[in-house]
């Protein structure tokens, strides 16, 4: 397994050793929710009788697929291709004090674990993501990095480029208004 695991991240560009990524994968399953969620917990024995009333299945989750598995997955790649403030402030030719600003501006985005991490898809080979600073001020501020860089990497029908589908990335990249982004990053956490 160790060998497979290692060409899987080779070639998702992560430079890690399958030990750092496991403890990473390790640490993001402690904080996600218990293995076989039991939601009647949660309500009094009146509310769950209501919600059993009309039909609510309140039984725990112990035979359905592990749900976190993606989740923890997409965490631990998410931290592990983020970039530092130091590594951000020489991609962009700063000093770190600049990428600091940034993100206390919302110029930039990122998360703090105990150090600063800033996610990679917001950023170039040169610099950062064309119309980054439009997005970022349309993203709900209850959105966690998690779901932001989902959104980025994920294709909408709304986005097309040359009649296909593009992501939010992709959009901005190939020079697509930031504006049209915008609009959907503001309905992130929105029913659907």
């Amino acid at each position: 397994m160790t060998l497979a695991l290692e060409t899987i991240l080779a070639k998702a560009g992560l430079r890690v050793d399958v030990t750092q990524f496991l403890t990473l994968v390790e640490d993001a399953a402690r904080k996600l929710a218990p293995t076989n969620p039991d939601p009647a917990r949660f309500f009094t024995t009146d509310e769950r009788e209501a919600l059993t009333d009309v039909g609510l299945d309140l039984s725990p989750y112990a035979d359905q697929e592990d749900f976190r598995a993606r989740t923890v997955a997409a965490h631990a790649v998410l931290a592990e291709s983020a970039l530092t403030v130091t590594a951000a402030a020489r991609l962009l030719g700063v000093d770190t004090s600049r990428i600091r600003h940034r993100l206390s501006e919302g110029r930039l985005t990122g998360w703090k674990t105990p150090a600063w991490r800033l996610p990679s898809w917001q950023f170039t080979a040169s610099g950062v993501l064309p119309g980054l600073e439009v997005v970022l001020r349309a993203v709900p501020e209850d959105q966690p990095a998690l779901v932001v860089a989902a959104f980025m990497g994920t294709t909408q029908d709304d986005l097309e480029i040359n009649g296909r589908a593009a992501t939010p990335r992709h959009w901005l990249l190939a020079g697509g208004g930031p504006e049209r982004v915008a609009a959907l990053a503001a309905t992130l956490g929105s029913p659907a």
